[in-house]
This record gives structure tokens, C-alpha cells and sequence, in this order.
């Protein structure tokens, strides 16, 4: 009789367990819903996070993390395998509204396998299921779509050539970023963000303790919430942080180390929660490299970046920064030639004023000097390019890279 007891007390202890688990992870709004072919409920039954994994545990995984009914556990990710010599296949993910012009990909990168997903027509050819979450929808949804048949590594990218967020020394350019693209770091790495400089992202972004409405973090205030729903079983971060703006690269071991139910579910979530479209796709920009790294924080040092993703390595951070001062240099003579070129110079403004420039000490000689900022100017960019050619030229072997990026290295290793 005490063991039927024990059995009926752990079999609705279970019951319990599960039917929590449930409520925690839906929406209350979600919980007065009809049963839904193929939705959130679905998705979270049908093997989401109960099926037994096809990798074994790794022996490094917390002891905490011993699973219950085969939940989900926030492992690290081995590091991926590049093979020196290989042209690795790509495809380039994109959304695009119908009137953004994309003929840049066919002329500038012809032989790049792209997948456009026309995210305000669903009579396209690919469009995603909802005009919602951004960016967020699009990447989800190639996930799911094409989860069996990858090529070795997928980029997400905006439709635009040339932004504020692709990377300064590469003109702000994606045709750049893309051909210079280093295709065995991100079959090393699984998971490689695109943009390089920290701002704005890192070190430390959005915090779920602070529940200040900011404008350019409106999305802070609710993370706490989309965190328990997106990951019910991970310790929520006291940060989460990485370089804006949702463009990454990623491996198809890493993509397909995470089962595509998960994908089906997070794809759901932006379906059916009641954020806003903005807010939405901001909270997965910096949960991304949580998903893909299980590190809150993904923020490499950006001449590291450069150096290992792109091939520019400046060798070492101080000459990076130079580099970076040398354009800011530049930048300045040039607004200073604009003002002289527009009448705008203290001198003019100062005599529209009704001042004596010249009792103020203001140089009256225009003419020269122009001709000191236009030789300044091409001395600095003199400088500025011999830098960009030592950068490349120890970006395109193999060895310097490591050294440089303070990785260890093996002769043939050819990456």
C-alpha cells in the first residue's frame, strides 16, 4: 500500500511539473486560445524540448543541468573544423521590402547563391509567413525551410549595399564585407557577427534589472518576460551584449546543432506575442549570439575581428587605433575644406557679423589655407593606405593571422 501511495504522489507531482512548465512558457493570452494545428502548443510538445538528444552530454555540462524529462541545456558549442584550400558553398539570406533595390548582389557578387524573401508580398516566390519581427521572421524561417539542405555557411544580411552598420574600413560596403570574408573563421568559429565595431552593443547593452524606457532601448523593459518564454530553462544574464545590427554569418554544424523544432518555436513566439513588431525583432538582435555561442556577452576585440574575419590585421590594437585616429584626422580637414568651399569659415561668419576678422588673428589667405588642408589631407591618406596594404598583406597569411589574433596555430593548418 505505501509504494501505490509513493507511485500516485510522484506520478501527480509530474503532472504538475509539466502542466507549469506549459503555463510558464505560453503567453496568458495564448492560454484562453483553441487548440491550433502546427502551433505554440504543438511546437513545444512535438519534440521541442522533451525529445532525447541525438549528441551525447557533454562531459563538460553543468551537473545541474542533469536533465528532466530531456530538457534543453546551455552547453557550449565545440568548435567547429576548417580545412585549408576548401571554397567553402554559401547562400546570403536576406529580407527586402519590394521597392529596396538589390541589383548590387548580381553585379557585385554574381556567383553568390541568395535567398530574398520579399517580406511585404505573399505572392512572391519566398515571402515569410507574417511581415513581422523584423529581420527576425526572415532568418527563422530559412531556418526551417532549408534546415536539411545547407550549404557550409548562411550570411543574414539587410538588403542594403552601403549603411551606418556594415564595417567603417570597409566602405560601409556589404559587397566588401562579403568577398573579404574569411569563409574558415566562421566554419571555426560556427558563429561570426559581421560588423566589427562595438558601438553600439558592446560591452554591455541591455539589462534586464533596469526597467528604464529608454528611446534606444525601449526593448529593455520587457526582456525579462521574452527571456522565460525564448529560454525557460537557461539563468537569465545580468547583460546581453554584442555590435548591432542582426548580421552574422553562421556554420551549418553550428545551425543544425540546435533541432529545428526550436526553430519552428522561436518562429511562433514573433508569430504570436503581442510585442510590437520593433520591439520584437530588437530583443532577438542581441539574443542571437546567445542562441548560437550560449554567451550573453559576444563581443571580440575589433582588430581582432578585422584581422580574423575580414583579413585586415593591423598588428596589434594600438596600430588599429591610429589607423581609426588617421580617419578621423582626415575627416576633420575635410569638414574644415567645406566650410571654406561654402563661405562658412570663421572668417566669413565672423564678418557677417560685424567683427574685424582680422583683429581676431583670423588668417585672411583662403586661397593657402586650402592648399595646406589638401596637402595634409593626401599625406594622411598616403599614410592611411600604406597602413591598409601592411594590414592586408599579414591578413592574407595564415600564420600572422593566428599570431595576431593570439590563437594557436600548426604548421598546414592553412587558415
Amino acid at each position: 500500500m505505501h509504494a501505490k501511495r509513493v507511485v500516485q504522489i510522484l506520478s501527480i507531482a509530474t503532472a504538475l511539473v509539466l502542466v507549469a512548465l506549459f503555463h510558464g512558457l505560453v503567453a496568458p493570452s495564448e492560454l484562453t486560445k483553441g487548440p491550433q494545428t502546427g502551433g505554440f502548443e504543438d511546437t513545444m510538445i512535438d519534440s521541442l524540448w522533451f525529445t532525447k538528444p541525438t549528441t551525447p552530454r557533454p562531459a563538460h555540462a553543468r551537473i545541474d543541468e542533469q536533465p528532466v524529462a530531456q530538457r534543453p541545456r546551455a552547453t557550449t558549442f565545440p568548435p567547429g573544423s576548417a580545412k585549408p584550400g576548401i571554397n567553402y558553398s554559401r547562400v546570403m539570406v536576406i529580407p527586402r521590402m519590394e521597392d529596396d533595390d538589390v541589383v548590387w548582389i548580381s553585379k557585385e557578387l554574381p556567383k553568390l547563391d541568395v535567398s530574398i524573401y520579399v517580406v511585404n508580398n505573399p505572392r512572391a516566390t519566398i515571402h515569410p509567413p507574417k511581415n513581422k519581427g523584423h529581420e527576425v521572421m526572415i532568418y527563422l524561417s530559412y531556418l526551417i525551410d532549408n534546415y536539411n539542405h545547407l550549404p557550409d555557411i548562411v550570411l543574414f544580411m539587410h538588403a542594403h549595399r552601403w549603411t551606418h552598420h556594415n564595417n567603417l574600413l570597409l566602405g560601409f560596403d556589404a559587397s566588401q564585407m562579403i568577398s573579404a570574408l574569411n569563409g574558415a573563421h566562421v566554419m571555426r568559429e560556427g558563429y561570426v557577427n559581421l560588423r566589427c565595431h562595438w558601438s553600439p552593443g558592446c560591452p554591455e547593452w541591455l539589462r534586464p534589472a533596469s526597467m528604464q524606457d529608454t528611446l534606444g532601448k525601449q526593448e529593455q523593459t520587457v526582456l525579462e518576460r521574452c527571456w522565460r518564454e525564448l529560454f525557460p530553462f537557461d539563468v537569465l544574464p545580468s547583460f546581453l551584449a554584442q555590435p548591432c545590427c542582426a548580421q552574422f554569418a553562421l556554420s551549418r554544424d553550428r545551425i543544425r546543432s540546435i533541432p529545428q523544432s526550436r526553430y519552428v518555436f522561436y518562429r511562433d513566439w514573433i508569430l504570436k506575442t503581442p510585442l510590437s513588431d520593433y520591439i520584437s525583432g530588437r530583443i532577438w538582435e542581441y539574443s542571437w549570439q546567445y542562441l548560437f555561442t550560449r554567451d550573453s556577452a559576444h563581443c571580440p576585440a575589433e582588430h581582432v575581428c578585422y584581422c580574423d574575419a575580414f583579413g585586415m590585421c593591423f598588428g596589434g590594437e594600438a596600430t588599429y587605433k591610429h589607423h581609426l585616429e588617421l580617419l578621423n584626422q582626415i575627416a576633420k580637414l575635410r569638414e574644415e575644406m567645406e566650410a571654406y568651399d561654402h563661405g562658412q569659415h570663421m572668417n566669413g561668419r565672423s564678418d557677417m557679423l560685424g567683427i574685424n576678422s582680422t583683429n581676431l588673428g583670423v588668417a585672411t589667405d583662403h586661397a593657402g589655407r586650402r592648399s595646406f588642408l589638401r596637402t595634409k589631407i593626401k599625406d594622411l591618406e598616403a599614410e592611411l593606405a600604406t597602413q591598409r596594404e601592411q594590414a592586408q598583406r599579414r591578413g592574407a597569411d595564415p600564420r600572422l593571422r593566428a599570431e595576431k589574433c593570439d590563437r594557436p596555430w600548426e604548421d598546414g593548418d592553412g587558415f
